[in-house]
């Protein structure tokens, strides 16, 4: 995986050319020693282990910190800084220190060392090449003289104006010439039948991509071959963009134990291929011989579809295909070939043609479909909507005849109010032109009871006075009756009334009746305050 780098001034030329550089790998291994914890339940927790580390080193940074390890025992981790010098200060910063955890009585100790690169040594491919009972020294490819590079970024290795994904051989033959002549290289992922060839099975890419590939690369002596394994011993292959922004990748180099580039291992991989070539070869003249046949029957079928339309007319061109060709073989034998070709040629074009017209009239129908079926969707659309206009149309008229009838009642209930006021203030009239005539008759009989004296016109007077005054109490228990009867009356016509009055006016009806009722009882206790 690759990683950006703030400080490249460690930096190595590989191959300024290409941009690319080497950088030494700097990592330590911290080990933390665990206390015993006595109460069950409760334990250390690794991550904040690592940021006490992080505050341990500052103002030095871990370009990455792992956990490598992690028992009841000791946790431990492994650390990457950018330069080599950091590496010293944070070994003298870490190394034979404590670390105080919160809720925990015992330090943890920390020890610290600087990591060691797994990389082969020369005594790893001197032994490996003495014991091997099957290479020979003196063949290239059966000795220490290929190194094999994994991990490799394809972009890196990529030509200017090529695929940024395919990397290519003389990239990487530039790169590496810097330490000797080399005799041969190889990526196995730009070979499409490598895959294929039995026995072989190469990494070509990682993370789901064509992102990192392998690599073989040979020198022509042991020299170049010892020169490149100790330069890319312990180093990270950097890149350095245009605009200055670096960026480093680990990359894995070991030395070849597969004879990989010796000449068996070119000649059978040769052979593989050419294998591979020939079956596919195979595999297309299959497919062509059945595609022909296949366009052979469906040629057959169609003209065995047209043959009763057809007959007549194919049996007058056969005719005169056949003189046409008796004449030919007479004038030109040597055209013979040539015309066969025209014929087969026009065959094709004829049933080009013939598909062409058949597609296009499939299309003309299918659009006149479409079109149909759009109309009928118009026409039913119409048809909706014009449903839909009248049933409105029929609920606005019926709610317009509704307003007239709830108008018409409102006029009514209007008029029965003003004859009511009428009557109302003509028994009103009534009381009193009665106040006032009994006001009369009973100065009348004052003025009597003065003048006379005698003790018979004051009965009279007196007889009279209670003849008065006994149809006075008649005429008010007559209206009394009257106007009880008559409440009565519109009492019970109002009840119909609201009988028939709809849900919809309910509130603005008992509204009105409410208002009518008050008005008739504060009528009714004036009226009666008066008698």
């Amino acid at each position: 995986m690759a990683s950006v780098v703030s400080d490249a001034a460690e930096a190595l030329d590989l191959c300024p050319q290409h941009h690319l550089y080497l950088k030494p790998i700097s990592r330590l291994t911290i080990s933390v020693a665990l206390p015993h914890l006595k109460l069950p339940g409760k334990s250390i927790s690794n991550w904040e282990v690592m940021e006490r580390l992080k505050a341990m080193v500052q103002p030095e940074q871990f370009s990455a910190l792992r956990i490598s390890k992690s028992t009841m025992d000791f946790i431990r981790f492994e650390g990457e800084v950018e330069t080599r010098s950091a590496v010293k200060r944070i070994l003298s910063r870490l190394e034979g220190k404590s670390i105080k955890l919160s809720g925990f009585t015992d330090t943890l100790k920390v020890r610290t060392a600087e990591n060691k690169v797994d990389f082969p040594t020369r005594h790893d491919w001197d032994s490996f090449f003495r014991d091997a009972k099957d290479m020979n020294e003196t063949v290239p490819g059966e000795r220490p003289d290929t190194v094999r590079l994994e991990g490799l970024p394809c972009k890196w290795f990529a030509q200017k104006d090529g695929s940024p994904d395919r990397p290519s051989e003389a990239v990487l033959k530039t790169v590496f010439e810097k330490f000797g002549q080399i005799r041969n290289v190889d990526i196995p992922m730009l070979d499409p039948y490598r895959e294929d060839m039995s026995g072989n099975h190469f990494s070509t890419f990682s993370f789901g991509g064509h992102l990192n590939f392998e690599a073989f690369v040979q020198y022509v002596d042991h020299t170049g071959f010892l020169k490149a394994m100790e330069a890319l011993r312990g180093m990270k292959l950097l890149f350095r963009g245009d605009d200055g922004k670096a960026v480093a990748c680990s990359i894995k180099v070991t030395f070849d134990t597969t004879k990989h580039l010796s000449e068996s291992s070119l000649k059978k991989r040769q052979q593989e291929r050419q294998k591979l070539q020939e079956l596919e070869k195979q595999r297309e003249e299959q497919k062509r011989t059945e595609k022909e046949d296949e366009e052979r029957r469906k040629e057959e079928e169609r003209k065995q579809r047209e043959q009763e339309e057809q007959e007549k007319e194919r049996r007058r061109e056969e005719k005169l295909r056949r003189r046409e060709q008796k004449l030919k073989e007479k004038e030109e034998k040597k055209n013979q070939k040539k015309l066969k070709k025209q014929q087969e040629e026009e065959q094709k074009k004829m049933k080009k043609q013939q598909e062409e017209e058949q597609k296009k009239l499939q299309l003309k129908i299918q659009m006149e479909e479409r079109k149909l079926l759009l109309a009928q969707r118009n026409l039913q659309s119409i048809r909706l909507l014009a449903e839909l206009l009248s049933r409105a149309k029929r609920e606005r008229e019926r709610e317009q005849q509704v307003e007239c009838v709830r108008l018409q009642q409102l006029q009514q209930r209007r008029r029965e109010q003003e004859q009511e006021l009428r009557r109302v203030e003509q028994e009103k009239s009534r009381a009193l032109e009665l106040q006032r005539r009994e006001r009369e008759l009973r100065q009348r009989l004052l003025d009597n009871l003065l003048k006379n004296n005698t003790h018979a016109q004051r009965d009279d007077d007196t007889h009279a006075l209670k003849e008065e005054q006994q149809q006075s109490k008649t005429l008010q228990k007559k209206t009394r009756v009257e106007r009880s009867r008559r409440s009565r009356s519109r009492t019970h016509t109002r009840s119909r009334r609201r009988r028939r009055s709809t849900h919809s006016h309910g509130q603005s009806s008992s509204r009105s009746r409410s208002r009518s009722t008050s008005r008739g009882r504060r009528r009714h206790t004036h009226t009666t305050r008066k008698n």
